[in-house]
C-alpha cells in the first residue's frame, strides 16, 4: 500500500477586481459610514448643543470627544475579542449595537444622559473601527490592501460628511432628536448590506483570549519606533482635524458670517475630497513610497491651517478643503503602513494606531476649546499647525 502525501491548498486572497473584492469593498464602505457617521454626528449641532444646554464651547465638545474617549478604550479589548469570535461576527455586532444606542441619544433630555449614551455608543463601535483594517490585511492580497484600505478610508470620509449633512440639515428643519433617529435607521439598513456583503474569511483561526498575549503584542509594537511614530502621527494628524471642525462652526455662525446649521453642515461635503485623497495617494504611496507622498499630505494640510487665519469665507472653505484632501490620503497612507511592515500581531497594530488616533479627537478635540475660548480663531489655528508640525518631523525621519 503506498502512502500517498495530501497537499492542501491555502485559501486564496481577495484580488484586485473579482467579485469578491467589491462586495467586500462595498460592505467595509457600508460598515465605516455607520461607524464615522454616527460617532461625529453631533459634530454639525455643537453650537445649538452648547445654547440649548447652556454650555460652554468645550464642554459641547465632550459630547464628540466622549464617544472617540470610550472608542479609544474598547480598542484594548477588541483585537483579542476578534481573534477569539471571528472578525465579521465582532464587526456586525458593532455596527447592530451602534445604531440602537443612537435611537437612545434621542430620548435623553439631559446632557449627562446624552453624554452617557454617546459614551455607549463609542464603546460599540471599537469593533468595526479596530478589526476592519484587520481584515483587510488579512483577506485581501498583498498588491491591493493599499487600495482596498483607501476604499475602506473613503467610507470613513463619506460617513463622517453625511452625518453631519444629515444632522444639521434635518435639525434645521425639525429638531436635531429627529435628525439622529432617521441616521440610526438610515445605519441599521447598512448593518444589514453589511451582514449579507461581507465575504466569511478566510485566513483567519480562532485563538483563545490571552491577556498575556494582547499585552504582549501592544508590547512589541510599542518599542518599535517608527512603529510608535506611525502611532504619534495618528493621535497628531486626527486631533487637528477634529479641532478644525469643531470649532470652525462657532466661528462661522458668529458675525460677519452667521451661517445657518444647514449652511455650516454643507461644508462637510468637502470630505468628499477625503473619497478621493484616501484612494488615490493610497495607491500612489504604493508606486513611490509611503513616506513621501506622506510629506505631501503635510504640507497640504500646513497649506491649509495657515491658510483658515484669513477672514474670508472663501479663504476659509479652500483652507478646510487643503487640509481635509491632505489628511485622509495621510490617514490612508499610515493605517495600511502599520499593518504591511509586520507579520506578528497585526490586529494589535491596528488598534494601537487608532487607540492613538482616537486619543488624539479626545484630547485635542476639547483642548481646542479652550485656545477658542482664550484666542478665538488664531488659538485655534495656531494649534492645529503645531500639530502638523510636529506630525510632518516625524514622517521626515521616517522610513519607507
Amino acid at each position: 500500500m503506498s502512502n500517498k502525501t495530501v497537499h492542501t491548498n491555502p485559501a486564496p486572497y481577495i484580488q484586485r477586481g473579482s467579485p469578491a473584492f467589491w462586495r467586500a469593498s462595498l460592505a467595509l464602505f457600508a460598515g465605516a459610514f455607520v461607524t464615522f457617521a454616527n460617532l461625529y454626528s453631533t459634530q454639525a449641532i455643537l453650537p445649538l448643543l452648547a445654547k440649548q444646554f447652556d454650555i460652554s464651547p468645550a464642554i459641547a465638545s465632550v459630547s464628540l470627544s466622549v464617544a472617540t474617549g470610550a472608542l479609544a478604550f474598547a480598542l484594548l479589548l477588541t483585537p483579542g475579542l476578534s481573534d477569539r469570535l471571528g472578525r465579521k461576527s465582532i464587526m456586525l455586532a458593532s455596527l447592530a449595537l451602534t445604531s440602537l444606542f443612537g435611537f437612545a441619544v434621542t430620548l435623553s433630555d439631559h446632557y449627562l444622559l446624552i453624554l452617557l449614551f454617546r459614551a455607549l455608543q463609542g464603546l460599540s463601535l471599537a469593533g468595526l473601527a479596530s478589526i476592519a483594517m484587520t481584515y483587510v490585511n488579512e483577506e485581501f492580497a498583498p498588491n491591493c490592501r493599499g487600495t482596498a484600505m483607501g476604499l475602506y478610508v473613503s467610507g470613513t470620509a463619506v460617513g463622517g460628511m453625511m452625518g453631519r449633512i444629515i444632522t444639521g440639515n434635518l435639525t434645521e428643519l425639525y429638531h436635531w432628536t429627529s435628525a439622529l433617529q432617521v441616521l440610526a435607521a438610515i445605519s441599521l439598513v447598512c448593518t444589514l448590506i453589511f451582514a449579507i456583503a461581507l465575504p466569511k474569511s478566510q485566513h483567519f483561526s480562532s485563538r483563545h483570549l490571552s491577556f498575556s498575549l494582547i499585552r504582549k503584542g501592544f508590547t512589541f509594537h510599542l518599542k518599535q519606533p517608527a512603529q510608535f511614530g506611525r502611532f504619534l502621527q495618528g493621535f497628531l494628524l486626527m486631533g487637528g482635524l477634529v479641532t478644525l471642525y469643531n470649532y470652525i462652526g462657532f466661528r462661522l455662525q458668529s458675525p460677519p458670517y452667521q451661517l445657518t446649521e444647514s449652511g455650516l453642515s454643507l461644508l462637510f461635503s468637502l470630505y468628499l475630497l477625503g473619497i478621493f485623497s484616501s484612494t488615490w495617494l493610497g495607491s500612489k504611496a504604493e508606486h513611490y513610497g509611503h513616506r513621501s507622498v506622506l510629506l505631501l499630505c503635510i504640507v497640504l494640510m500646513l497649506s491649509g491651517s495657515l491658510l483658515s487665519l484669513f477672514p474670508y469665507l472663501s479663504s476659509i472653505v479652500l483652507a478646510l478643503g487643503l487640509y481635509t484632501f491632505g489628511f485622509f490620503g495621510a490617514h490612508s497612507i499610515i493605517s495600511s503602513w502599520c499593518g504591511q511592515v509586520t507579520n506578528q500581531f497585526k490586529a494589535q497594530a491596528s488598534a494601537l494606531y487608532l487607540l492613538f488616533y482616537y486619543i488624539g479627537s479626545s484630547v485635542w478635540g476639547v483642548m481646542g476649546g479652550y485656545f477658542w475660548d482664550y484666542w478665538q480663531w488664531t488659538g485655534v489655528a495656531s494649534l492645529v499647525t503645531a500639530l502638523v508640525f510636529i506630525s510632518g518631523v516625524i514622517a521626515w525621519y521616517s522610513r519607507d
